[in-house]
């Protein structure tokens, strides 16, 4: 292991997209911008064409390179093939440190072994499933025996590690390192002439409480609003929500446009509004008080550490007329002052940059406890 100077850092995960996607990329590129060799293993099966893209144009900077081999969502048979082939790339790389992201790349950082320190930062990940259910007794059951192969957990929030805590047990050595977004984030966005009264970015899936939005909008049109709402993303739900959307007499005022990027999708609308019922530290919510984009959110997972003392103006999960009322105060002015602190704590704490020397300072903890 590298007594000093750079480190080689390899960041293993399975599905190249979402938060957890984005959060590997930013990381491994500020990482390599410092000067550290850092390479990527992530699965073969899954992810888009952008995402393959964005992985192309990093690989330039990636010194320790990018593969992909199969990786299973569920635990099955292709998990021995993945974890040979980390294990592998491992030992080509004499990586100093396997930092795992999710539950199948922090299974198979932690697994190897070796002189390389083991991270991992969970991304909510299994630890969202219920502790009674099956699925919940096996994979808290797989991460309390992990435990003890894990030099450091990298909680992406205070409410993660809450959650570790209850599920798992007391963790390791442990650091919280929110995520950060980039500096050009922080350039306001200005919306479309044409832009739509509500917006909606995220998963299709109920999940996100696109199906409280959708009750919230129809109570809405019965007092009179004639306005539109745009819901930009895909997943397993679409079809169930356009055909909900349908059923509450929204046809001609909700529209499913596909994936946007976010910026884009920003543009096109007045506010967003992301009524979750379960989340980590979504990037959505970061991106959207960096650009100053007026928002609704609920108060779930670590959303509430990023409104910081603001926090009493999210809304609770399910509530339909709570999420209503807010979307009421908003049509009549909102609070821009709100908008305005928002964007001030983003850029202050929640940055690139700073992620990076959290993540660095943690690694080197590491090191030195064990």
């Amino acid at each position: 292991m590298s007594s000093e100077g750079p480190l080689r850092i390899l960041h293993i995960m399975r599905a190249p997209m979402g938060g957890l996607f984005r959060h590997v990329v930013d990381l491994a590129r500020e990482q390599a911008r410092r000067g550290h060799e850092v390479g990527i293993v992530a699965d073969s099966t899954t992810g888009s064409a952008s995402a393959g893209q964005i992985l192309a144009d990093l690989a330039p900077t990636l010194k320790l390179g990018i593969t992909r081999a199969p990786m299973s969502r569920q635990i099955g048979p292709r998990d021995l093939t993945a974890f040979l082939h980390v294990r592998d790339r491992a030992r080509e790389t004499r990586a100093d440190v396997l930092h795992g992201h999710g539950a199948k790349g922090g299974a198979y950082a932690r697994l190897i072994g070796g002189p390389a320190i083991n991270a991992y930062t969970p991304h909510g990940g299994s630890l969202f499933y219920a502790p009674d259910s099956a699925s919940g007794r096996v994979y808290h059951s797989i991460e309390r025996w992990l435990r003890s192969r894990t030099d450091l957990i990298l909680f992406e929030s205070e409410f993660a590690r809450t959650i570790y805590r209850k599920c798992v047990g007391e963790p390791p050595f442990s650091r919280i390192v929110h995520n950060g977004i980039s500096a050009v984030e922080l350039a306001p966005i200005t919306p479309n002439p044409d832009a739509v009264d509500f917006v909606f970015i995220g998963e299709l899936r109920w999940r996100k409480g696109i199906d409280v939005l959708l009750e919230a909008l129809a109570a809405l049109a019965a007092e009179g609003w004639r306005g539109k709402a745009l819901f930009y993303g895909a997943g397993p739900d679409r079809a169930a929500a356009e055909a909900r959307a349908v059923e509450l007499g929204l046809g001609a005022q909700v529209t499913f446009p596909g994936e946007s990027k976010p910026r884009a999708a920003f543009a096109s609308g007045k506010l967003l509004v992301i009524p979750s019922r379960q989340e980590s530290l979504p990037y959505i919510v970061l991106e959207a008080a960096a650009a100053r984009m007026p928002m609704i959110t609920t108060s779930v997972g670590g959303i509430p550490e990023i409104f910081g003392p603001d926090a009493d103006a999210l809304v609770p999960a399910g509530d339909k007329d709570a999420l209503l009322a807010a979307m009421k105060r908003q049509i009549n002015g909102g609070c821009p002052e709100l908008v305005e602190r928002l964007q001030r704590r983003i850029a202050q704490s929640f940055t690139v940059e700073s992620m990076t020397d959290a993540v660095l300072a943690a690694y080197a903890e590491a090191r030195h406890a064990r």
